[in-house]
């Protein structure tokens, strides 16, 4: 702790004697003394108007030759120049740079410093649902405050689902889930948004329907909200105001949208037959493959927030998270398809660590690339996998490692690879490294295109 501590001393005085780009400092003094020379110019031009043909002329020192009272107006204000510079510079060391070398002031140097840098960092967009793409935000937001969540809104499960059926409104949970892991907010407030009451044993759903058994204390906030605002879109903007949100949750649509899919299974005599199946949470129940999935209705309309977001984005990425049911929902959805394909960012697919039962089963990453591309297009070439995994070990008893094919069979995608699995629980990503992975890429690729 102390070494670390040192270091970031260290780090902090030369990031004050260099007055480091990025924090917004130089810019500033470099205007002042702009502006200063202007006015020095003014005054000057003012001065010639009034006093050219005043008696009082001597007092310019008119009566010396010109390159000489230039050297003297030179040295005189190199030499005012010079003694405030040092009268500063004492007065900052006895009064300011003591408090900077506290504890507090280094904790305030540095989240100044990061504060600024993360102001100007990219504009990021993140699409998705579900568990994953918190994982995804909570790394991202150390390297931009610019952060867009495009939000899925076919879950029709849990908590999430009895509301929509009883209220017939948004499912709010992927949003509370976005808004905890963007939140600056306390602890205490983080953990009372998550807070889930308890399930009620021995009652099934009818009989549970009224109480508060399995709901999210935060997805009845989100609805509560939305009932005092009038709108979903503003219980989302103004819950996100209450928790310290950094970046904005937006919803992909704001149609009241069904999952549906096409599944190939096997029946009960062997032979192969095709079902379709309805509703997010059906999906990974319907027991075969899943081949393809759809939306109904077939052209919900977009939110405009999020289309906008897309075409300013500088990078835009899809996942972490379910890929039939959390991220493949948001792609289906006309507009968006169509704002990514213009777009001009960079497109990153971040693959799922592991597979995912009843969804991705032996999937590698290849496969999951290509039924992006079946789904919607060329809106994702390239992807982010992970590479830290070996096959005689498995990250849970009921999933598999999603493993990276022989560069040979790549085609025209490209895969980026790297460690940014959670050591505790291998079938997730780490939150730090995945963000710091993606935004190493994100950096090598943003720069290849400028020199392009």
């Amino acid at each position: 702790m102390l070494a670390q501590t040192s270091h970031l001393l260290r780090a902090l005085q030369k990031w004050l004697l260099r007055l480091r780009p990025g924090s917004g400092v130089k810019r500033w003094v470099f205007a002042t003394l702009i502006g200063l020379f202007l006015t020095s110019l003014g005054l000057n031009l003012l001065l010639f108007v009034l006093i050219a043909e005043s008696p009082f002329r001597s007092l310019l020192l008119d009566f010396l030759p010109g390159w000489l009272r230039a050297s003297l107006l030179i040295i005189l204000g190199l030499a005012l120049g010079g003694l405030g510079i040092a009268r500063l510079r004492s007065i900052l060391q006895r009064n300011v740079w003591p408090e900077l070398r506290t504890p507090e002031g280094q904790a305030m140097l540095r989240a100044f410093v990061k504060r600024q840098q993360r102001r100007q960092g990219p504009r990021v967009v993140a699409i998705g649902g579900g568990t994953g793409m918190p994982q995804l935000l909570r790394g991202l937001r150390e390297y931009t405050d610019n952060i867009t969540a495009i939000v899925t809104v076919a879950d029709d499960g849990g908590s999430s689902g009895r509301l929509r059926r009883q209220t017939g409104a948004l499912p709010p949970g992927d949003f509370r889930n976005n808004i905890a892991a963007l939140s600056d907010a306390e602890g205490l407030m983080k953990s009372l948004f998550q807070y889930r009451f308890p399930e009620t044993n021995g009652r099934d759903e009818d009989e549970q329907r009224n109480d508060l058994a399995g709901h999210s204390f935060g997805n009845l906030f989100i609805m509560t909200m939305a009932a005092i605002t009038g709108s979903f879109e503003a219980a989302i903007a103004e819950s996100s105001r209450v928790l310290a949100v950094r970046g904005r949750i937006l919803p992909s649509t704001l149609e009241n949208i069904t999952l549906c899919a096409e599944v190939r299974r096997t029946n009960e005599d062997g032979h192969i037959e095709w079902v379709t199946v309805q509703g997010e949470s059906n999906l990974p129940k319907s027991g075969g493959q899943i081949e393809r999935v759809y939306l109904q209705p077939a052209h919900a309309r977009a939110y405009p927030e999020a289309v906008r977001a897309i075409l300013q984005a500088d990078l835009i990425v899809a996942g972490p998270g379910s890929f039939y049911t959390s991220v493949l929902p948001n792609l289906l959805v006309e507009a968006i398809r169509d704002a990514i394909l213009a777009s001009s960012a960079v497109r990153i697919y971040i693959c799922n660590v592991a597979t995912q039962p009843g969804e991705t089963d032996g999937y590698t990453v290849l496969d999951h690339l290509r039924k992006l591309r079946e789904h919607v297009g060329d809106a994702f070439l390239i992807a982010l996998a992970n590479s830290n995994y070996t096959l005689q070990t498995q990250p849970s008893p009921s999933t598999r490692w999603v493993t990276i094919p022989p560069k040979s069979e790549w085609g025209d995608f490209q895969i980026f690879s790297g460690d940014v699995v959670d050591a505790e629980r291998p079938w997730r990503h780490d939150s730090h490294k995945l963000a710091a992975r993606l935004m190493g890429i994100y950096a090598a690729l943003a720069e290849r295109s400028h020199k392009v």
